[in-house]
């Protein structure tokens, strides 16, 4: 039996598995695809810690822009042991070898790293590889994680978890390869799954399988999920391609600016702001572009060569002498797994989440760019210390086969369902819903409108199915099963962006234009219970 297993291979995983493995657990990994092609690969812009290296910064004034940019929803316990950590965090990745830009001041260690400002950030604060720096911080935990002799089993995809009595004993997953449905049993589970911006299959920077996977499992396990209603909308996507344009082509000096030619936004306002003020310009007829050619080719290619190379490539545009078509689209998600101060899932014993899977209240109703890079090393190494101390305590047998048999039950039934309706179609109508009715500006007729459509689509599930019936390394099923969370996840968000009849940070409703202090609570989901605020 293995002491704690890992659920997912992105930094947030990577970090807990150090973590446990430090602490003397024995670790395995598990993710449906490699650790490499995760989605902190897409984290560009860097990681906040109050170092100083450019400017005066203080920890003190991380905590006040963090919390301040959470809009009141945060836990302030949390986000202060989260800041405060953060330079000892930048110090570790600093000893694992991440190659971190440098400055030439003449000091040394982590006293050189050099650091931007990011939107919401009272200083130059975040510190970065070029626009690489999560591809960087991954590859280098992921680098760390073999040389610690740490088990990996890719291309297994989550199906459920294993629980007794409340306690969890382990997951069942579907190896890719082979068609096989497995069950691992384990004294303690992390769960680091990723967030759910897939939802809006079509407009988000988020890759086709940020469904929620991790998310859903827990629901269907009895689990809790909280604040589900808190998408955050980046604000520089490329127009056509939705790819991301990192925030550190605003904090290097970028404008933002509409067809005339007019800035119409401070660009290092908080996220939620900037996002709304370009959807603004759009409603009004106006395209919206970022303008970084007074940067100068030079510095271009020396702080942001990523970019320039996804501008060329996704909207053949060179920002060097070209405006840079944008739109805002979701890109992060506030609300997930509701989890305690160590990171222990709500509703089921033995099992923690961590990254943007949890909901650890540090960021409430609006994430500070440069602060989700933060929690997935930070409280990455909390989940798995605390994961590797309930697992030397625990005393379970190893569970019974029964979620195995009826796992592998569904997905034979899946394979053998006789012409069944394409999904596809439904999936992106789904992306289109929730980015017209469900996103930057909300209101409750349209959002009613989503849920009974939600609820439409929810209804015809049992009659769609997949195409391709080879049990082997079969996409179409993957595809099927995450469309299926989705669906699954799409009413606890609607409904709670229904019941909050207030503006607070990434939700924005019309004729609720501002925040109600009477609703300066946690919104609360669990399956078969009435939703609740706490």
């Amino acid at each position: 039996m293995i002491d704690v297993l890992i659920i997912g291979s992105g930094g947030a995983g990577l970090t807990a598995a150090l973590a446990a493995k430090h602490a003397g657990a024995s670790v395995s990994v598990v993710g449906k695809a490699y650790p490499t092609n995760a989605q902190t690969s897409m984290a560009q812009g860097g990681i906040n810690a109050a170092l100083g290296n450019v400017e005066e910064d203080h920890v003190d004034a991380h905590i006040a822009d963090t919390i301040r940019s959470a809009h009141g929803l945060c836990d302030e316990a949390m986000v202060i042991q989260m800041c405060a950590e953060a330079p000892e965090t930048m110090a570790w990745l600093e000893s694992l070898g991440v190659p971190f830009s440098r400055l030439d001041n003449g000091k040394t260690g982590t006293g050189t790293i050099a650091q931007r400002k990011m939107g919401g950030a009272s200083a130059k604060r975040a510190c970065y590889a070029q626009d690489y720096t999560g591809l960087k911080i991954l590859h280098t935990l992921y680098d760390t994680c073999l040389k610690e002799g740490i088990d990996f089993l890719n291309e297994h995809y989550l199906l459920n978890l294993v629980t007794q009595d409340g306690t969890v004993q382990g997951a069942t997953f579907l190896d890719i390869r082979t068609g096989k449905v497995i069950q691992l049993h384990a004294k303690s589970v992390v769960i680091a799954t990723g967030g759910y911006g897939a939802l809006y299959h079509g407009f988000t920077t988020n890759a086709y399988g940020s469904t929620g996977d991790g998310i859903a499992a827990v629901l269907r396990a009895g689990g809790a999920v909280s604040d589900m209603e808190f998408i955050q909308f980046h604000p520089t996507a490329l127009k056509h391609s939705c790819i991301l344009v990192s925030e550190s082509a605003r904090g290097e000096g970028g404008y933002l600016v509409n067809e005339k030619g007019e800035r119409f936004v401070d660009e290092l306002k908080p996220r939620d702001e900037v996002a709304r003020a370009i959807f603004g310009q759009i409603k009004e007829g106006q395209r919206v572009f970022l303008d970084v050619r007074h940067l100068g080719e030079k510095k271009l290619m020396e702080l942001l060569p990523q970019e320039v190379e996804l501008c060329k490539l996704h909207e053949h545009v060179d920002p060097a002498n070209d405006l840079i078509p944008i739109k805002p689209v979701a890109h992060y998600t506030m609300g997930g797994i509701d989890v305690d101060g160590t990171l222990e899932v709500n509703g089921i014993k033995g099992c923690f989440a961590v990254g943007e899977c949890s909901n650890a209240k540090v960021h409430g109703a609006n994430r500070l760019g440069g602060n989700s890079l933060l929690e997935i090393t930070t409280l990455g190494k909390v989940a798995g210390t605390n994961a590797s101390r309930y697992a030397r305590s625990a005393d379970l047998r190893p569970a019974d086969d029964a979620q195995r048999e009826k796992d592998a039950k569904e997905i034979e039934a899946l394979l053998s369902h006789h012409e069944p309706v394409n999904f596809y179609p439904y999936r992106e109508e789904l992306g289109n819903l929730f980015y017209d009715k469900v996103g930057i500006v909300r209101d409750n007729e349209q959002l009613q409108e989503a849920l009974d459509a939600v609820r439409t689509m929810q209804g015809r599930q049992k009659e769609m199915g997949v195409a391709d019936k080879s049990p082997t390394n079969n996409q179409n099923l993957i595809e099927f099963l995450e469309f299926k969370n989705a669906l699954l996840l799409a009413p606890a968000i609607i409904s709670a962006a229904i019941e909050r009849d207030e503006s607070r940070g990434a939700h924005y409703k019309v004729g609720f234009e501002s925040e109600n202090d009477a609703l300066k609570k946690h919104s609360l989901y669990q399956t078969g219970k009435e939703a609740a605020c706490r």
